[in-house]
């Protein structure tokens, strides 16, 4: 116990490496006050270790404190635009290039229906497509299957 108590510089550095790590590798930096905090502890003693000012308990709480506020009020816009950018990628299923012949005509405003592997599915397209034509499957969603004509081999 005396050992925490004597190294006030080596408990700040680890806790605000704990804190990062929990906030990256377990939370997935959705919140950002683990961040901030172990951000700031990790300052804070680095600044204990420079001598700059008296490694003690009281002055890590308040250094911490007001290094927290500032990491805050600089950083939480940044870090909340970075969570907002969100990449948007269509998944390729595996019914994806699945091919068939249509059993009824479709167009955009009237979707058809095709029986496949014990499930009756909706079948939408872009543009209309005659009954007997081979249609290929280019997006599957639950019981939807998005179709264009198939080209040819």
């Amino acid at each position: 116990m005396d050992w925490i108590y004597a190294n006030v510089t080596t408990v700040l550095a680890v806790t605000g490496l704990l804190l990062l790590i929990i906030e990256v590798a377990v939370l997935g930096f959705a919140t950002f006050v683990l961040f901030f905090v172990g951000l700031a502890a990790l300052i804070t003693a680095a600044i204990f270790y420079t001598g700059a000012l008296e490694a003690t308990y009281i002055n890590a709480f308040f250094s911490c404190a007001v290094l927290t506020a500032l990491i805050a009020l600089v950083l939480y816009k940044p870090l909340q635009k970075m969570q907002q950018q969100v990449e948007k990628k269509t998944v390729k299923g595996d019914f994806n290039g699945l091919r068939f012949r249509l059993n009824e005509a479709i167009a955009p405003e009237a979707p058809g229906t095709h029986k496949y592997s014990g499930i009756t599915w909706s079948v939408q397209c872009d543009t209309a497509i005659a009954a007997g034509t081979e249609v290929e499957v280019t997006n599957a969603e639950v019981g939807i299957f998005h179709v264009r004509p198939a080209p040819a081999n």
